[in-house]
């Protein structure tokens, strides 16, 4: 029996593939678990839209990550720390910081996990940083320290 998975099954295959299965795997297990459904032309119709909608759905999310990270190239954000002698910090930039320093300042959302320090600041100055924006788009900016006036 051809049966559409509607989600991975281990061993069997994975969402959206049209497995041939026995009849009573697929009348007992998948169809009522819910796992699968009869391959006939109206759910491999669906299924195709769905997968189609997706794939354009990752390619604008794809398209639009780019265009920010080009326009972020050119971007200095500018963070504020107590700072003694020397452009010594007290403690350091994380990720947090900046990403609240990049809201405030020009209005960019970025999670504070996909921003990548290459080694931790902790002196005053201008620090070249990179955000992960997705799949194999990284967005390099930079990062410039000034001492906080008490």
């Amino acid at each position: 029996m051809k049966v559409l998975l509607k989600q991975d099954v281990k061993g069997t295959g994975k969402m959206g593939d049209i497995v041939d299965v026995s009849d009573g795997y697929a009348r007992n297990f998948l169809i009522p678990k819910g796992f699968a459904v009869l391959a006939n032309a109206d759910n491999i119709n669906a299924a195709n839209i769905k997968r189609r909608a997706e794939k354009h759905r990752v390619e604008v999310q794809r398209k639009n990550a780019r265009e920010l990270a080009s326009e972020m190239s050119n971007l200095t954000v500018k963070v504020y720390a107590k700072a003694g002698e020397n452009g010594r910090l007290f403690g350091s930039i994380t990720g947090k910081e900046i990403a609240d320093a990049l809201k405030a300042q020009y209005d960019i959302s970025i999670d504070k996990k996909k921003i990548r320090i290459p080694e931790p600041i902790k002196t005053t100055g201008i620090t070249v940083v990179s955000a992960h924006m997705f799949e194999q788009t990284d967005a390099e900016f930079k990062v410039e320290v000034i001492p906080a006036e008490d």
